[in-house]
């Protein structure tokens, strides 16, 4: 209770010192002074404290300024004092009436939005998330270093500790004085070329805006966020022709401030453009390299506003004004005006791979160079497809150590890359059409290659998986559209596994009967060894859920704890364990030699012949011709459902159906 005491009355008394040094003047300041001399225990915690709260430079902008200086005798106040940390980071002018307004807040009583006591008395915005933390502007207040007290005139003052300078909207130097003072969102679009808001330039919009008579969303009184594409985003000559009237509608977000720092990340919120024929939302998120990006999501299109994703990165953030925050972003949100190509190649140049700042597709930077490091003929295959998608994996997903040992492997890193095209437009709502019954099997350019998407959720929550050669893989950003396809990005690169055997069987959604009929018959425990090669031929859950039909009560008893030892025997039998992997291309090209194949497997082996078959795909909505393999064993004939699923321990063929006959049950129910 003493120690809590002792904090509490440290903590007050480092305000109380800013105060006696702003107040040096009247005797409470000296009656103070000497109180903090006299109490020397008191005085050297409290120096421990304001050392570590108050930056020096922020102190004497406080006591350089008449304004401050007056506040702080005669009145309440809230300051919001950045930590030294933030000072380090901060470039350019920081103005001390803007951490200052005139009322006693505490955090709790903070209201969405505040003047502060600079000319012209600017807004702050003030945020609450659902972690419970509270943002000024972009800063969040640090709720541990919050100090309270009253000063001689019976004013209470409150001191906020924020982890970022303040800083608003100010005109440039060469601007008349007071020429622009406290703008609102068409204010700042009219007078962009004397703000201080860098080299961005925002002529172009402007135009357009005017143009389709659209000033009035800039104008329009309360709390908003306003995107403002550069003239940089313009470069295509016909892309400003673009920005009409619904398109300008889904740069604004009408009644919600958003500040980067106190943003949800990829969470929609609604546009402007939002009505019954047209619904655009638009959400930030933040790469790993610290960049933030905002994105429009076209959910409802119309002939001139076509479905899908646009990405655009923000140039320079968190610019408040009188009705809201401006961000200026590189390019416009909504017009898709590039094929899949183009927007791969955006700002590289034909004889270097340097990535440019302005990139529209920073986040694929490295997929697009080992695309050109491997001769840029996939690029060229994807330039003559009508229709095409594009699974790029992210740039961290290119750090993998496994991918060092195969990228200047050209025949393999083509095979790779081809892994990552499908010939057809596909979004995510086809994909949930295809996902509708069973996991969705499409191919890819090479029609005997294949991918396999699963989605879990719905909406904003959904989550949207693809299994490509052994590699299981997260879209983290789906539906970036494009004239002729998609591009979706990926967390890993598909064709270079990561994982052994057992790693695979635990996490593909499409074998976990397998692995929990393993699990608990200890059979796994052996499936982790990377000294061994294992070629694994893995009912998927169809084809367990088969047996069931064909015989009841025997597939009930295979998934026992009493009957163990009889599932151990028949998984020991679809696994063969020897010094190198087959593929299926190698067991169909063994049984051309050969009418049987013999493999083996831990207790015996196993005999099977594996042959080519024409057929379409197992998906009731493609349209793909294929040529498949099956697998004849005990004069049955099973489908190959996935082949060639590498692992780093050795390949799992997934399959229609178990190696398994009637008189298998016989002997597990004797």
């Amino acid at each position: 209770m003493i120690e809590h005491h002792r904090r509490r009355l440290s903590a007050s008394a480092a305000l109380l010192l800013l105060c006696c040094c702003c107040w040096a003047s009247t005797a409470a300041g000296a009656e103070l002074a000497d109180k903090l001399r006299d109490d020397t225990e008191l005085s050297q915690s409290t120096a421990k404290t304001f050392r570590r709260i108050m930056p020096v430079r922020f102190y004497s902008l406080l006591e350089q300024n008449p304004v401050a200086n007056s506040t702080l005798s005669l009145r309440s106040c809230t300051i919001f004092v950045p930590t030294n940390e933030a000072f380090q980071r901060h470039r350019g002018s920081t103005h001390v009436l803007y951490h200052i307004i005139t009322v006693a807040l505490s955090k709790d009583q903070l209201p969405k939005t505040v003047s502060s006591d600079m000319d012209g008395n600017p807004p702050l915005y003030i945020t609450k998330n659902r972690n419970g933390d509270v943002y000024v502007n972009n800063a969040r207040i640090i709720p541990s270093l919050t100090v309270e007290l009253t000063n001689r005139e019976g004013k209470r003052q409150v001191m906020h500790i924020i982890d970022e300078v303040l800083e608003p909207l100010t005109t440039l130097p060469t601007a008349k004085p007071d020429a622009i003072t406290n703008p609102d969102a068409y204010q700042f679009l009219q007078q962009a070329d004397l703000l201080n808001i860098g080299d961005n330039r925002v002529r172009t919009y402007r135009s357009q805006v005017a143009l389709m008579k659209k000033e009035t969303i800039y104008s329009a009184p309360g709390t908003h966020t306003f995107l403002l594409p550069v003239d940089e985003g313009f470069k295509l000559s016909t892309r400003s022709s673009l920005v009409d009237a619904k398109v300008i509608d889904g740069h604004v977000i009408p009644n919600t401030v958003i500040f980067t720092a106190a943003s949800q990340h990829d969470e929609p919120k609604t546009s402007a453009a939002f009505e019954d024929l047209l619904k655009v939302t638009v959400s930030f998120f933040k790469q790993k390299d610290g960049k933030m990006y905002v994105k429009s999501n076209t959910i409802i299109g119309d002939a001139k506003h076509p479905q899908g994703v646009v990405l655009a990165e923000i140039v320079k953030a968190n610019i408040p004004v009188r009705n809201g925050v401006v961000h200026l972003i590189h390019r416009p949100l909504m017009i898709i005006d590039t094929t899949v190509t183009q927007f791969l190649q955006k700002n590289f140049g034909c004889n270097s791979f340097k990535f440019l700042n302005d990139n529209e597709n920073g986040a694929l930077r490295k997929f697009y160079e080992v695309i050109m490091d491997n001769g840029g003929a996939v690029l060229d295959d994807i330039n003559n497809l009508a229709e095409v998608t594009i699974l790029a994996p992210s740039n961290d997903a290119w750090n993998a150590s496994s991918i060092n040992n195969i990228v200047r492997d050209r025949k393999k890193m083509s095979e790779i890359l081809n892994m990552h095209i499908i010939k057809e437009r596909l979004n995510v709502e086809k994909i949930r059409q295809k996902n509708a019954n069973m996991i969705a099997q499409v191919p890819t350019v090479n029609n005997r290659t294949f991918l396999y998407f699963n989605v879990r959720g719905e909406g904003s929550d959904a989550v949207i998986t693809v299994e490509g050669g052994g590699v299981n893989a997260t879209v983290v950003q789906a539906d970036v559209a494009q004239t002729n396809g998609f591009v979706h990005i990926i967390d890993r690169v598909l064709g270079v596994p990561h994982t052994t055997v057992l790693g695979k069987l635990e996490s593909d959604p499409m074998m976990s009967d397998t692995y929990k009929m393993g699990h608990f018959s200890n059979f796994n425990d052996q499936l982790n060894n990377t000294q061994r090669r294992y070629t694994f031929f893995v009912p998927r859950d169809k084809g367990w859920q088969k047996t069931e039909l064909d015989y009841p009560s025997a597939h009930k008893k295979l998934f026992m704890r009493d009957f163990a030892y009889h599932s151990k025997a028949i998984l020991e039998r679809h696994l063969v364990i020897a010094d190198r992997v087959f593929t299926i291309k190698d067991l169909a090209q063994m049984s051309l030699v050969s009418d049987t194949v013999l493999l083996p497997t831990f207790r015996d082996s196993l005999k099977i012949k594996v042959e080519e078959e024409a057929g379409h795909l197992h998906d009731e909505y493609a349209s793909h011709e294929w040529t498949g393999y099956v697998i004849i064993w005990n004069y049955k004939k099973i489908n190959v459902y996935r082949p060639d699923v590498e692992c780093t321990n050795g390949i799992i063929h997934v399959i229609d159906y178990p190696l398994l006959e009637e008189k298998d049950i016989v002997v597990s129910g004797g």
